[in-house]
C-alpha cells in the first residue's frame, strides 16, 4: 500500500475551528455496511443503533500541555532573551516531560525556561525534530497544579495555527466522560466531544451501554505518515488501561452477539491492542498497533469517530474497517456536502465491512 492512496482534496474552509454548540447538534455521517451514505445529526444517533450495543468511551483527561515561556538573555553575546513555545507530550518522571519545541535552534542543554506563575523548566537534553526533554522546578501533583495554571488546551496545529486557545476551549476540549483522575493526554479523544448528558441519556433509553477505558493519546497522533510504503511508518506508542468491569463488560457483549462499537479511534486502538490474545484482557500496558487496510478485527463491529487528515494513520484506521474504496466515497460525500472535518468537527457512524 501507498501512503498517496489515502490521500484527498480537503478545502480549508471545511476545518472547524470551534465546536458545533450545542455539541451534539453536530452532524453524523452514517456509512453503513455496503457503503450506503446517509446524513443525521448526533441527536440521531440512538435511532441508529440496536437496543444491546456497547459503546466503549475513552475517559482520558487532556491536560494544558501548551505552554509559553522565555529563554533569558544569555550572558558573553550569547543571544537575547527569546519566546520559547512548548508542547509537552510525554511524560518521564515526576518532574520531567519531553516536549517539542519551537523555535528549537534558540535553545541549548542548560537553558531555563520561564513559564508564567513562577513555573520554570531547564532544558536536560535535546533530540532531532524540535524535541527536548525538561525538568522543571515542581515535582509530581504540584507539577500538575502548575501546569493547571501556566498552561493552555493543546489545541491540534490546524486549530493553532489559525487561532490561540482561549477559556472556552478548556471546556470544548474535554470529554463529557474525561476523569480528573485520569489526566495524561496532550490532544483529545475527539469523537467523545459529540457528547451530552442529554444525548446519553437518549442511548440510556435505547438501550445501549456503555463502559469506560482509559487510552492517554499524544502528540504523535499528529505526525504525518513520511514514507510512502506504508509499511515502513512507525507509529507511536500510548499508554491505555483496561478495567476488569470494562473486560468483562466486551466480552460478554462479544459472546452474547451484541455489537461493541469504540467511540473513537483511540477506544478501538485500546480494545483491539487489549484483545491481542482473542479476548479482553485487564490490565496496562503501551500500544504501537497500526491498523492499516487487511487488519482482521477482533472487538471492534462499528465505530464512532471524526473525519481525519489526509493520508494520516486514522484515515488508514477507517479504510481497514470500511474499505478504502467506501470511504473515499464517503469524504467525497462529507466534502461535497459541508461536514465540518478534524477536531472539534462533525462525526461519522462507520459500520464494520
Amino acid at each position: 500500500m501507498r501512503t498517496s492512496d489515502f490521500d484527498f482534496d480537503l478545502p480549508e474552509d471545511r476545518i472547524a475551528l470551534r465546536p458545533a454548540r450545542p455539541r451534539d447538534s453536530a452532524r453524523l455521517l452514517h456509512v453503513g455496511k455496503r457503503g450506503a451514505l446517509g446524513d443525521h445529526t448526533m441527536l440521531d444517533l440512538p435511532g441508529l443503533l440496536q437496543p444491546g450495543d456497547l459503546l466503549v468511551l475513552n475517559d482520558t483527561r487532556v491536560i494544558p500541555a501548551a505552554l509559553t515561556g522565555e529563554r533569558p538573555a544569555r550572558d558573553q553575546g550569547g543571544g537575547g532573551p527569546a519566546r520559547i513555545e512548548v508542547n509537552l507530550h510525554t511524560r518521564t518522571s515526576a518532574d520531567g516531560w519531553r516536549a517539542f519545541a519551537r523555535p528549537a535552534k534558540r535553545l541549548r542543554e542548560g537553558d531555563v525556561i520561564g513559564f508564567p506563575k513562577g513555573l520554570a523548566a531547564t532544558v536536560i537534553g535535546k533530540s532531532e525534530g524540535g524535541e527536548i526533554t525538561l525538568q522543571f522546578n515542581a515535582s509530581g501533583a504540584d507539577l500538575d497544579a502548575a501546569l493547571e495554571e501556566a498552561g493552555n488546551p493543546p489545541l491540534p496545529p490546524y486549530i493553532a495555527s489559525k487561532r490561540a486557545a482561549d477559556d472556552e476551549d478548556r471546556s470544548d476540549y474535554q470529554t463529557l466522560f474525561s476523569d480528573p483522575r485520569k489526566k495524561g493526554s496532550v490532544a483529545a479523544p475527539t469523537a467523545g466531544l459529540h457528547f451530552t448528558e442529554r444525548l446519553m441519556s437518549a442511548l440510556a433509553a435505547r438501550g445501549v451501554e456503555a463502559v469506560h477505558v482509559t487510552l492517554h493519546v499524544g502528540a504523535g497522533t499528529f505526525l504525518p505518515v513520511k514514507t510512502e510504503n506504508v509499511a515502513e511508518h512507525t507509529m507511536h506508542a500510548e499508554w491505555y488501561e483496561v478495567s476488569e468491569a470494562a473486560a468483562a463488560a466486551i466480552n460478554t457483549a462479544k459472546a452474547e452477539g451484541r455489537r461493541v462499537i469504540p467511540v473513537g479511534t483511540t477506544a478501538l486502538r485500546t480494545i483491539e491492542s487489549a484483545a491481542a490474545t482473542g479476548s479482553v484482557e485487564v490490565g496496562s500496558a503501551e500500544t504501537a498497533i497500526f491498523i492499516t487496510p487487511g487488519y482482521a478485527f477482533r472487538v471492534t463491529d462499528a465505530l464512532i469517530t471524526n473525519f481525519h487528515l489526509p493520508k494520516s494513520t486514522l484515515f488508514m484506521l477507517v479504510s481497514a474497517l470500511a474499505g478504502l474504496d467506501v470511504m473515499q466515497k464517503a469524504y467525497a460525500h462529507a466534502i461535497a456536502n459541508r461536514y465540518r472535518f478534524f477536531s472539534y468537527g462533525d462525526g461519522c457512524l462507520i459500520e464494520r465491512a
